[in-house]
C-alpha cells in the first residue's frame, strides 16, 4: 500500500534541515529559484498549490532542475494530487487529512505527507501506517511545546512542522527528537523572488542548510 512509502520519505526529510515552502506567482521564476536554493544546500522543495502558476512552476523545476527533489504542497483533493504527479511532483503534502485523500493515496506512486495538529489525528494516521506527518499550523498549534509533549506518547511518529517558523524558531524545533525537518517560506522571500535576487536566496538557504550540521 502507498503509505509504506511514507517512512522512506522520513529518511529523505531527515537528510535536510529545512524544506523551503515556495509560492510560485510566475512560472518563469520557478527554475532560477530552485537553482538558488539548491546552490545553498536545500534540495528538497515544496511548491504550494495556491497560485495559478504553481503546477507549471513545479513542472519547470522537475524538468530543468533535476538535482532538486520537488514536491507539491497544499494538496486538498485527489484530483490535485494527480495533477501534481503528472507535473513531476516526487512527493505530496497536505495541511491535513481526509478519508478520501488517504484512500486515494494508496494508489499514488509517490510518498504522501498528510497533516495533523492533534493527538487524535496523529494516532489515526499512525494506525494507517503513516510514520511521518506534517504538523500544521505549527506555531498557532502550540509550537515546540506541543511537539515536545507529543514525543513521549507518540514516539514512533516524526513530524515536519510548518507555519510561522523562521530561522531562529527552526533551531528550537530541530532540537526535538521527533522532528524530521521544518518547512518554511523565509528562505524564499517574495521581494527577493520578484527582484530576481537569487544571491540573497542562496545565502538564506545556506544559513538554513547549516542547521543540519548542528543537529
Amino acid at each position: 500500500m502507498q503509505h509504506n512509502l511514507n517512512p522512506r520519505l522520513a529518511e529523505e526529510l531527515r537528510s535536510v534541515a529545512v524544506v523551503p515552502v515556495l509560492t510560485i506567482e510566475h512560472e518563469e521564476t520557478a527554475a532560477p529559484l530552485a537553482r538558488a536554493l539548491v546552490a545553498g544546500g536545500l534540495r528538497v522543495l515544496e511548491v504550494t498549490l495556491r497560485t495559478p502558476a504553481a503546477l507549471a512552476g513545479l513542472g519547470r523545476i522537475a524538468r530543468d532542475v533535476p538535482e532538486a527533489v520537488v514536491g507539491a504542497g497544499t494538496v486538498l483533493t485527489p484530483a490535485q494530487a494527480q495533477q501534481a504527479i503528472a507535473a513531476g511532483a516526487r512527493f505530496l503534502v497536505s495541511p491535513g487529512m481526509t478519508p478520501r485523500l488517504v484512500e486515494a493515496a494508496e494508489a499514488w506512486p509517490v510518498p504522501f505527507l498528510p497533516g495533523a495538529a492533534t493527538p487524535s489525528e496523529a494516532m489515526a494516521l499512525s494506525d494507517l501506517g503513516y510514520r511521518v506527518l506534517k504538523f500544521f499550523p505549527a506555531e498557532p498549534s502550540g509550537g515546540v511545546a506541543a511537539l515536545k509533549a507529543l514525543a513521549a506518547p507518540l514516539r514512533e511518529i516524526a513530524f515536519c512542522p510548518t507555519g510561522g517558523i523562521d530561522l531562529d524558531r527552526a533551531r528550537s524545533y530541530l532540537a526535538l527528537p521527533n522532528v524530521a525537518t521544518v518547512g518554511g517560506s523565509w528562505v524564499a522571500p517574495a521581494a527577493a523572488i520578484t527582484a530576481g535576487d537569487w544571491a540573497t536566496i542562496t545565502q538564506l538557504a545556506r544559513e538554513a542548510a547549516a542547521l543540519r550540521l548542528s543537529r
